[in-house]
């Protein structure tokens, strides 16, 4: 022979069709051409095989003789051969880019195959995004807002009154008041602490607030010692903080809230500062006005009057629920001052040794775990009803496949006459499956994080989309396509080539 050149996919088994000569290879030499079919059936079964022998053609006159098909050298084909892929590239991407067809080219099936896994990702990316941003909301600015930074309350009442059942509601009704008496033995126990303050508690009564002929309604009234605003971290934008004289001496003085002062005295809210206004008939001087606190959850933090607690106990009377509030001067030092403070109170309240504690001490932490109780109920609903959709959404991709599957039985047997084997085939389908589950996937993503945005614009709410949701989301179209794409792939592979080729 003069020369042999070999165009081959992995691991082929070419035989050659003698046409002239001699059994084997004889002096004549052979020319043979064995192309596996159309090119692009070819690169699908992974089969296709070409052979070119170049050499003497058989002498004139020599007529071919009629032989067995004769199987090519072992030494033309040097092995050893490596491991067929199972997924090689080529494949993959044939795969891929076949799937993307079919959905372009069925476009209004495509978006009903995938309507359940979209509106499914969808919904579990929007309502996750919503649950994260809620989380840091609530510990960053609710509970700041509340409680204070690096703070903590002593309380006749929990923060988080909603999860308490109607017996324990009733232990706690029984409970002695927070009295002023009271702070000297949690100063005492916490000589580090930056600010301990008394506050009236809850429920906040509200009061119209009048200045001449102005009237602005619904405000809320409560009543601090001095030391609150730097429990706080009020700024002021016109005016002086209340002082401790202001407290002791029970003086008529108020703090306005920006929101306030801004209505009162229209925008101008220096020119509240010593105006005389009426409460419930009384006339109080504005001291101050507290800087703009801004919003949480759509609700103001700046319609407030404050006054001295003296001065608000003398308008009101004593409340039930004044609360203790405590600022540490670090994050670190905020559990031993719990600890700290828990023991002097039951001191003060003369509480025995394995009584219960007739108060409580809270942080921001416990309206945390309030939420965190709350969404803990959201992620039990949540996921049972994204499975329905995704189950569901998986089905119908399944009936697809099937679908495709009888449509395309011919070319299947085209592939398979070729030499594709059951594997290429069942790879074939399984990938065009994960590939439109996937599609659908990222599609629930986008339109989920648009959901997300779209809260965050029209709503308080804060929404905070994580890389977790991005990876759930491919993950459940991922694991949606293998599982349903499974059966079809199946059926696909076991197609009989014979009977294939015969089906109209």
């Amino acid at each position: 022979m003069a020369g042999v050149a070999l165009h081959s996919h992995p691991r082929p088994r070419p035989r050659l069709v003698r046409r002239g000569g001699a059994h084997g290879f004889g002096p004549h030499g052979y020319r043979v051409r064995a192309v596996s079919g159309e090119s692009r059936l070819e690169a699908r079964s992974g089969r296709g095989v070409t052979v070119r022998i170049n050499g003497e053609r058989p002498g004139k006159g020599k007529r071919p003789g009629k032989g067995p098909l004769t199987t090519l050298p072992p030494s033309l084909f040097p092995g050893p051969y490596p491991p067929p892929l199972i997924f090689s590239p080529v494949q993959v991407t044939e795969a891929i880019l076949q799937a993307l067809q079919t959905a372009w080219s069925h476009k209004l099936r495509s978006f009903f195959t995938l309507l359940g896994i979209i509106v499914s990702v969808a919904f579990l990316v929007a309502v996750v995004a919503v649950i994260q941003g809620m989380n840091a909301y609530v510990r960053e600015r609710i509970g700041g807002a509340i409680v204070g930074v690096n703070a903590f309350q002593v309380r006749r009442t929990p923060i988080a009154i909603g999860l308490i059942d109607d017996e324990d509601w009733r232990a706690i009704q029984r409970r002695p008041i927070i009295a002023p008496e009271d702070v000297p033995y949690v100063r005492r126990a916490l000589p580090q602490a930056r600010a301990i303050a008394l506050q009236s508690g809850w429920p906040t009564p509200q009061a119209d607030i009048v200045w001449r002929n102005k009237t602005v309604g619904d405000v809320f009234v409560f009543g601090v010692t001095a030391p609150f605003q730097l429990v706080q971290d009020y700024q002021f934008a016109a005016g002086d903080p209340l002082t401790d004289i202001d407290v002791r001496e029970r003086r008529p003085v108020v703090e306005l809230g920006y929101d306030i002062a801004d209505k009162l005295f229209d925008g101008n809210v220096a020119l509240a500062v010593g105006q005389r206004i009426r409460i419930l008939g009384q006339q109080y001087l504005v001291k101050g006005v507290v800087a703009k606190k801004g919003t949480v959850l759509g609700q103001s933090w700046d319609g407030f009057v404050m006054l001295p607690l003296t001065s608000f106990e003398a308008l009101y009377g004593r409340r039930k629920t004044t609360v203790i509030s405590v600022k540490m001067s670090e994050a670190t030092l905020v559990q031993p001052g719990m600890q700290r403070a828990e023991e002097a109170m039951r001191i003060a309240h003369r509480l025995r040794p394995g009584q219960t504690n007739d108060f409580t001490v809270d942080t921001a932490d416990a309206l945390v775990s309030f939420w965190k109780n709350l969404t803990r109920i959201l992620f039990t609903v949540v996921p049972a009803v994204v499975a329905i959709g995704i189950v569901v959404g998986g089905i119908v991709i399944m009936n697809i496949m099937l679908m495709s599957v009888n449509e395309r039985t011919r070319e299947i047997g085209i592939r398979k006459s070729l030499g594709a084997r059951r594997r290429d085939i069942r790879n074939q389908f399984l990938a065009e499956s994960v590939t439109l589950a996937v599609l659908g996937g990222v599609l629930g993503l986008l339109a989920g994080t648009a959901l997300a945005e779209l809260v965050n614009a029209l709503s308080p709410l804060p929404a905070r989309v994580t890389a977790w949701s991005v990876v759930v989301a491919l993950g459940l179209g991922a694991s949606v396509g293998v599982i349903f794409g499974v059966y079809p792939a199946v059926r696909a592979a076991r197609l009989d080539p014979v009977v294939a080729l015969r089906y109209e």
